[in-house]
C-alpha cells in the first residue's frame, strides 16, 4: 500500500513535468504511475489531495538537503552562492517547470494555492532562520524584517528561475547584482564602531 501511494505521488510530479497542470488528471497520473485510476481516490480521496501531498513531499525532500547546507553558510555571499547552486540543481531536475505549473494553476484554484503556499513555506522557514543568524549583531540587523526579507529572497529566486526560461542573460545579470549587494553588506560589517553607529542612525532616520 505504501509503495502504491508513493508511486502516485511520484507519478503526479512527473505528470506535471510532462503535461503541465492542465494535463494533470486522475487518469494521466495513474497512467504515469502505472496503476489503476481508482487508486488515486482510494489513497487520496481526490486529485487535489494527491497534488497537495505530492507538492509537499517533493518540497520536503529538497528542503531537507538544502537546510543542512544552510547550516554551513557563514555570510550573505555564501548564502547567495548556495542559492545559485540550488537554482541550477532545481532547473536540471525539472523542478522549476513543476513549480511554474503549480504557481500558474494556483492563480485560479484556491485548493491548489493552499498546497503551493504550504510548500513555499517549507523553503521560507530555513532561509528566515539563516538570515536571523547572519544579521544578528549587524548594523542593519535590528532594522530588517527578517521574515519579510526571507519571503522576498525566496520570491526573487522563484522569479529568476521562471525569468531564466525567456532571458537567461538577464537572470544571470540579476544574480550578479545580488552578489554585489552582498559585497556592500560585507563592507558595512567591516566599518568601525563610530561609522556603524552613524549608519544605524541614518537608517533609522530614513524609516521616519
Amino acid at each position: 500500500m505504501g509503495d502504491t501511494r508513493q508511486r502516485l505521488i511520484d507519478g503526479a510530479i512527473e505528470t506535471i513535468r510532462r503535461h503541465g497542470i492542465t494535463g494533470t488528471s486522475a487518469r494521466s497520473i495513474a497512467a504515469t504511475a502505472g496503476v489503476n485510476q481508482a487508486l488515486v481516490f482510494y489513497h487520496f480521496g481526490s486529485v487535489h489531495e494527491l497534488l497537495e501531498a505530492a507538492c509537499l513531499a517533493a518540497t520536503e525532500a529538497r528542503v531537507a538537503a538544502f537546510a543542512a547546507r544552510l547550516d554551513e553558510v557563514a555570510d550573505l555571499r555564501q548564502l547567495l552562492d548556495l542559492g545559485r547552486r540550488l537554482h541550477a540543481e532545481e532547473r536540471s531536475l525539472g523542478n522549476v517547470m513543476v513549480l511554474a505549473q503549480l504557481l500558474a494553476g494556483a492563480q485560479a484554484d484556491p485548493e491548489l494555492a493552499k498546497a503551493t503556499s504550504a510548500a513555499l513555506g517549507l523553503w521560507i522557514r530555513p532561509v528566515e532562520r539563516v538570515l536571523e543568524r547572519l544579521l544578528t549583531g549587524s548594523p542593519v540587523g535590528g532594522l530588517v524584517d527578517t521574515a519579510g526579507l526571507a519571503r522576498a529572497v525566496c520570491a526573487g529566486f522563484i522569479g529568476l528561475e521562471l525569468f531564466e526560461g525567456v532571458d537567461p542573460a538577464g537572470a544571470n545579470a540579476a544574480l550578479d547584482a545580488l552578489d554585489r549587494l552582498a559585497v556592500l553588506v560585507d563592507v558595512v560589517e567591516d566599518l568601525g564602531p563610530v561609522a556603524r553607529r552613524a549608519l544605524r542612525a541614518k537608517l533609522r532616520k530614513s524609516e521616519t
